[in-house]
């Protein structure tokens, strides 16, 4: 066994190790060789051993027993040390540290995923390797990226890689400019035609890792040459850029799906770093740290969340089971957690800077839905669409409804979505996807418990039968070119409509249970734009209720408070349709 002391340093100068400073740090060697001699016997024996020949004081072999149990080969003996450490809040720090210093990965990653654990468990990362000599950290973002396999790669990877290899953050800029859209509220703000948010090239790096971190034998060569420590770096400069540790954690998460890799990821200190974050009040980071410790955790999450699949609840080890899932899917231009946040207004706005969740919740699932329905497992997905083609994060990419069905299939599936209950809750676009998936997955055998499983729909102002912003776009081409998604929401498209008599029918045969939402007020983008994305007639698919709210398009799916009508019908559809499920 492999332990590690930490003492402070003792001063050259003889004259200083004399008197009671002197004596205190022998008796603290002297301590510290016990421990370490007592620990060496514990863990050497048998477990039934009876320690009568063991010299260590009684309050201290609970820790060394907890240590030698979490090592058991069984299962449950392991989970049961785990959760007996992480309840634990009375020791002394030394006491978390010699757990901390002789545990193993499983156990480390195991507290790090229990709610009630203390943090001292876990060491802070190893020092980092100091940058190069007339070096950066742009330049080593570089130079790892230029260490990565150039050939075989989609269009989008090729795209961001250039980016990051060929332009500095000025050309960038100018070469960006035209009309922006900022993500995350449903729809663009066309405010301004020539200012551009701010780019870093370690943005336009990270964008490419991302997107290499998704192929495993790229993972492999990231590893290999230290990018786990550069990521690590990159991620201690930001801590007040949210959205740089945000992505780096994406890349953290991705690679944390190649088991092979697990152990050079807990050597490098990461595990310590998700166990802070995953306790954070912001969700965003929370969700990005829970993602990467359950990839980590194969001891009892069996499941595998890829990029852009976040678990809102339950994001720790829990002890009551999961019985049902609830799928959240966001539309156009939305993401995973703002596209479900409360409706903002000023007074919203305050408790939120304030950061009271009991008032205001930047994603309701999580904070209104896990308190209420705690045996559900509720996930978000999120994946990149645009309005316009200028917009395009990547304009290589031309992805279409039937193209991303099929990939947000594939990426839930092994999640483990099929495999309980579930329920469908979706918002304009995502609706469309929602439907397509279904279909596909009754045309594919392995894919038959997502539709066996399937209890029911929540539709948010779903364009069934096309939006009239696909018209709108095209009328004013010269400034807003329509993407490939929106073109596919006008009313005259024949996929459209051969999705929704497809569906119609699909859905009637297999008896799903549905609810409709729609808007009935107009939706403003920017100062110029009012339009009635989703009109009544549209967001009928022809089975469920249709309930007409006074929201835009953007708040349709954003109740005002916990105990607004939006919310409350809701939460009882799905208590009501997964009655049963939830009872067993």
């Amino acid at each position: 066994m492999k332990s590690y002391i930490y003492v402070n340093t003792v001063s050259l100068d003889k004259r200083e190790n004399h008197g009671v400073t002197f004596q205190a740090r022998k008796e603290l060697h002297k301590a510290v060789r016990k421990i370490l001699a007592a620990s060496a016997k514990i863990l050497q024996s048998s477990f039934a051993d009876p320690f009568s020949t063991v010299d260590v004081e009684d309050h201290e072999c609970a820790v060394w027993l907890l240590l030698r149990k979490s090592k058991s080969a069984d299962k449950a003996a392991r989970l049961e040390a785990v959760r007996e450490m992480s309840q634990t809040h009375h020791w002394h720090d030394y006491q978390y540290r010699i757990i901390a210093q002789a545990c193993d990965p499983r156990t480390l990653i195991g507290l790090a995923r229990s709610k009630e654990s203390d943090l001292r468990f876990f060491l802070p990362p190893p020092p980092l390797p100091s940058l190069k000599e007339d070096s950066s950290i742009e330049e080593e973002l570089r130079q790892l990226l230029v260490s990565l396999p150039q050939t075989e790669l989609d269009e989008c990877i090729q795209y961001f890689t250039s980016l990051a290899l060929s332009e500095s953050s000025q050309s960038l800029a100018a070469q960006k400019g035209g009309l922006w859209c900022f993500g995350g509220n449903g729809l663009p703000y066309a405010e301004s035609f020539g200012e551009v948010p701010s780019a870093t090239m370690e943005t336009f790096c990270l964008e490419a890792l991302i997107k290499h971190s998704e192929i495993s034998t790229h993972c492999d060569k990231i590893e290999a040459n230290g990018g786990l420590q550069l990521l690590q770096k990159l991620y201690q400069l930001h801590k007040d850029y949210p959205k740089v540790q945000r992505n780096v954690m994406r890349i953290i998460g991705n690679m944390a799906l190649n088991e092979h890799l697990h152990s050079s990821i807990v050597r490098s200190g990461w595990v310590s770093i998700m166990a802070e974050a995953v306790k954070s009040h912001h969700i965003m980071e929370a969700s990005h740290a829970a993602r990467t410790l359950a990839n980590l955790d194969r001891e009892t999450v069996q499941e595998k969340y890829q990029d852009g699949v976040y678990v809102l609840h339950p994001q720790c080890r829990a002890s009551q089971p999961i019985k049902a899932d609830v799928l959240f899917i966001h539309g156009l231009m939305g993401a995973a957690f703002k596209t479900w946040r409360q409706q903002d207004s000023e007074q919203m706005l305050t408790e939120k800077a304030l950061g009271d969740e009991d008032r205001y919740t930047t994603c309701w699932p999580k904070t209104w839905l896990a308190s209420d329905c705690p045996a559900l497992r509720i996930i978000s997905v999120e994946y990149d669409t645009s309005l316009s083609d200028w917009r395009a994060r990547c304009p290589m990419e031309r992805k279409s409804i039937a193209f991303r069905s099929n990939e947000l299939l594939m990426k839930l599936r092994a999640a483990g979505v099929g495999d309980r209950p579930m329920i469908w809750i979706s918002h304009s676009m995502g609706g469309l996807l929602v439907k397509k998936m279904l279909l596909e997955a009754s045309k594919k055998p392995e894919m038959s418990t997502v539709i066996n499983n399937t209890r029911g729909i929540i539709f948010y102002s779903v364009p069934h039968h096309g939006s009239h912003l696909a018209e709108y776009s095209v009328n004013i081409r010269y400034l807003l070119f329509p993407s490939l998604e929106v073109k596919e929401l006008s009313k005259d498209s024949p996929a459209l409509k051969t999705l929704q008599d497809d569906f119609l029918e699909f859905a009637k045969d297999k008896n799903f249970q549905v609810l409709n939402f729609v808007e009935t007020l107009p939706t403003y983008i920017g100062s110029m734009i009012k339009l009635h994305v989703v009109p009544v007639e549209s967001a009928d698919l022809g089975i469920g209720d249709l309930i007409p709210v006074d929201v835009n398009h953007l708040n349709i799916c954003k109740p005002k408070k916990k105990d607004a009508f939006l919310y409350q019908r809701t939460l009882q559809f799905i208590r009501e349709t997964l009655a049963k499920d939830l009872e067993n």
